[in-house]
């Protein structure tokens, strides 16, 4: 790929450290006027009203004193009812712990299970939260790729081909961050006999789980016969219920496993606010409407974004569920950390390149759908002549 002149040194130094440069550029955005941001994955929609009422009501009433550290029994009462509805997961409260939010939930999950030298294979590309988890518990990640030809599925046979003698787990990201792809339920049943056959841990984040496409749906493979005993599941609030903010996540784990976590957890950040776990109470048990008008507006909002990467001639994968799109950016022949800083200099618009979710992800950039359709055409609208500009296509 070709270098822009236009590109400062410091940019082109930190296009290899993608997340050193995905805060680059959101520094750079508040310092300019105007600018869309389609970079952060932070829902923009409100906090359902009787989520926020519920909130009030805690404050109100004197329900804000600590809780134990695995949360609230009311509330783990209720995370394992839904995800015995839901999921088909077979746990109770004991399986359950509360989480300050799902990054958290992913940190202390690794802590518990990991040791330094131990092998976790994980999807590539991947948020770079795990890679940060994996490394502090001194763990060892094992890259397995994914294609957008396959709708960067994951398969059992790229998993297999991955497995040395030291790999102890695998980590699962369905629907997926950054590239919007969900592992289907037929790739799931062939992945959890890998896993039994190679007595694996699964660590399965499903934090986008409420947010698929028709006709894709989600499954959880800790449902299936023989995974609840070696299956740790991630969910949060933060995404379905539009609750980033609020700081509240969950796992579903065997018992022993939530212990440990437990163990952790209280030496370090203690039990979750409990307004929050107030807030996720009333998301869990009370009435979902809000889960499918979010999922209808990020419908609409997917298809609008979409139309306008087509303009752009960006090839991408189906993005099955979540709230981005994974997009390749190679016929600008230029590296997408240098078409990242373009765009937000030249269009106002932020979106993140490829190498802050994977070393190798050059020619990709990932852009969310987390503003109104207006302004994601606007955003289309700026972005057009500056890919124009400089596309080779």
């Amino acid at each position: 790929m070709k270098h822009n002149p236009k590109i400062p040194q410091s940019i082109r130094e930190l296009a290899a450290d993608g997340t050193q440069l995905r805060y680059a550029l959101m520094e750079m955005a508040r310092e300019l006027d105007g600018v869309i941001a389609l970079g952060r994955g932070d829902p923009d929609l409100p906090t359902p009203p009787h989520i926020v009422a519920a909130a009030e009501r805690a404050l109100r009433d004197g329900h804000s004193g600590a809780t134990t550290v695995a949360g609230m029994p009311a509330l783990r009462e209720a995370i394992a009812d839904h995800l015995r509805q839901h999921n088909g997961l077979p746990v109770g409260p004991e399986n359950c712990m509360v989480t300050t939010g799902g990054q958290e939930g992913l940190f202390l999950a690794v802590q518990a299970v990991i040791n330094p030298g131990d092998h976790i294979l994980a999807p590539d590309p991947r948020y770079s939260s795990y890679d940060d988890a994996i490394k502090r518990a001194g763990g060892v990640m094992q890259l397995v790729p994914t294609t957008r030809e396959d709708a960067f599925n994951l398969s059992a046979q790229a998993l297999e081909a991955a497995i040395t003698p030291e790999s102890k787990a695998l980590l699962i990201v369905t629907p997926s961050n950054p590239t919007a792809g969900i592992v289907t339920e037929d790739r799931l049943r062939a992945i959890a006999e890998l896993a039994i056959r190679h007595n694996l841990i699964v660590i399965v984040d499903e934090i986008y789980g409420k947010i698929v496409y028709p006709p894709w749906r989600h499954f959880s493979i800790g449902s299936l016969p023989g995974m609840a005993s070696r299956t740790i599941t991630l969910d949060a609030f933060s995404k379905a219920y539009a609750m980033t903010g609020w700081r509240c996540g969950y796992v579903a784990a065997p018992a022993d496993v939530i212990a440990a976590m437990a163990r952790i957890k209280q030496l370090t950040t203690g039990p979750v606010a409990t307004v929050s776990q107030w807030a996720g109470l009333a998301a869990i048990t009370g009435p979902q409407d809000c889960v499918a008008e979010y999922l209808d507006i990020y419908t609409q909002r997917r298809a609008t974004l979409l139309e306008g990467l087509r303009q752009m001639q960006f090839a991408f994968g189906e993005p099955r569920g979540g709230l981005f799109v994974w997009a390749d950016c190679s016929t600008t022949g230029i590296h997408a950390a240098e078409l990242s800083y373009l765009l937000l200099k030249e269009a106002r618009v932020l979106i993140f390149p490829g190498t802050a979710f994977g070393e190798k992800w050059r020619d990709y950039v990932r852009i969310t759908m987390l503003e109104d359709i207006e302004t994601l055409r606007e955003a289309v609208g700026r972005m057009l002549p500056v890919v124009a500009n400089y596309s080779v296509a």
